[in-house]
Parts: C-alpha cells; structure tokens; sequence
C-alpha cells in the first residue's frame, strides 16, 4: 500500500501555432481552416490544423519529403 503522494504535475506551455509553409497549397488551406475554426471558437478543430501543419512534410523539413 502507498502512502507516499506523487510528485506533482508539470505541464508545458502549449506550442504557438506553426506558420504555413511558403508556396504549400496544403499548409495555405490548413491554415485558413485554422482561423475559420479560431473564428469559430472551436478550438479543438484549430489544434488538429496546427498538427496537420506541423507533420506536413516539406523538403526543407527535416526527414520531410514531398
């Protein structure tokens, strides 16, 4: 049986929203949804944007091709 308390929780800042890629017709429309979602208030729809943006492979990324 524990009897000890956990240590406590440490949580980071959330990440800013990532800038389109210049020229990525993917990242451009990624981003417009971003905004009409902000737009919106919904949040959760802007979070998914941001990630799509940010797993959105580029050349100059890297690992990232495209």
């Amino acid at each position: 049986m524990k009897t000890t308390m956990d240590p406590p929780i440490t949580l980071e800042l959330p990440l800013s929203a990532p800038d389109p890629a210049p020229g990525c017709g993917v990242c451009q429309a990624l981003a417009r949804q971003r905004a009409e979602a902000l737009a919106a208030g919904n949040a959760s729809r802007a979070t998914d944007c941001n990630v799509e943006i940010r797993n959105h492979p580029h050349p100059t990324r890297a690992g990232g091709t495209s």
